[in-house]
C-alpha cells in the first residue's frame, strides 16, 4: 500500500492579527530581545514577540478587561499607570520599550518617554496622526472633533486626551535630545512599507508630506549623543 505524502501546511501568518503599525513594530525588533510593551492591551503584540522573535519581557497595562485579555493568553503581565513612572525597573534593563498607540492617552507624555528611554535602550512609539488630511477635512467641512477608524470615539468620552501631529512628534524628539533613527509614515504609500526599498522611498517623503498623507506613524529612538 502506497503512502500519499501530503505537502508541508505552511505556516500560520500570525501578523494578519496585528494592526498595521504593530507589524512595522513587529519588524523593527530584533530576535531575542528584552522588551517592556506599555499599555499593551489584549497582548496580540506581545504575543507574537514572544512567539515569533524569540521575545522576553514583560507588558504593562491598566485596564481591567486587558488584564484578563493578556492572561488568558498566557502573558507575563502586570497592572501598573505608566504616568507614574517605570520605577519598578533599572537603567538599561530592555533593548525594547515599545508605545503603541498608547501616546495620545497618558497625561504626562514627555515623562513617559523619558522614563521608557532611561529603562530601555531603543524605544519604539507609534501614534494617530492628527495632521493627516482627513482629519483635517472632517474638522474643516463639519465643524466638529473628527471620528475615524483610528479615532472612533466621541469627544466627550474619548481616552484620547494628547492628540498630535508627526510634526508635533519630531518637534517633541528635537526639544528633548532625542535620536530619531528611523521613522515610518504607515499607509502613505498604500499600506505598511515592509520592503527595504519602499521604506526607503517613505523615509525619503517631504516631513510636511508624510504629516499630510499619514493616518499613523511610527518611530523607532533612542537617547541623543550629546
Amino acid at each position: 500500500m502506497t503512502h500519499r505524502h501530503e505537502p508541508p501546511h505552511p505556516a500560520p501568518d500570525h501578523t494578519s492579527e496585528l494592526r498595521i503599525d504593530q507589524e512595522i513594530i513587529a519588524s523593527l525588533v530584533q530576535d531575542g530581545a528584552r522588551i517592556l510593551d506599555l499599555g499593551c492591551g489584549d497582548g496580540r503584540l506581545l504575543d507574537y514577540l514572544i512567539k515569533n522573535k524569540n521575545a522576553r519581557g514583560f507588558g504593562v497595562e491598566i485596564s481591567t478587561q486587558g488584564m484578563h485579555a493578556c492572561i488568558a493568553r498566557g502573558l507575563p503581565v502586570y497592572h501598573g499607570d505608566i504616568d507614574q513612572g517605570l520605577s519598578d525597573h533599572t537603567d538599561g534593563a530592555f533593548d525594547y520599550v515599545i508605545l503603541s498607540q498608547t501616546l495620545q492617552a497618558v497625561r504626562r507624555p514627555r515623562f513617559v518617554i523619558r522614563e521608557m528611554l532611561r529603562v530601555g535602550k531603543k524605544i519604539i512609539v507609534s501614534f494617530p496622526n492628527f495632521g493627516h488630511w482627513n482629519i483635517r477635512l472632517k474638522l474643516m467641512v463639519s465643524g466638529r472633533m473628527p471620528k475615524t477608524p483610528m479615532l472612533p470615539h466621541e469627544w466627550f468620552d474619548t481616552p484620547n486626551i494628547r492628540m498630535c501631529t508627526v510634526l508635533d512628534f519630531q518637534d517633541l524628539c528635537r526639544q528633548m535630545g532625542i535620536n530619531i533613527i528611523e521613522q515610518i509614515p504607515l499607509a502613505a504609500w498604500g499600506g505598511p512599507p515592509r520592503s527595504p526599498l519602499k521604506r526607503h522611498l517613505v523615509k525619503m517623503l517631504p516631513r510636511t508630506v508624510a504629516n499630510l498623507l499619514a493616518p499613523v506613524a511610527v518611530f523607532l529612538l533612542e537617547k541623543g549623543k550629546g
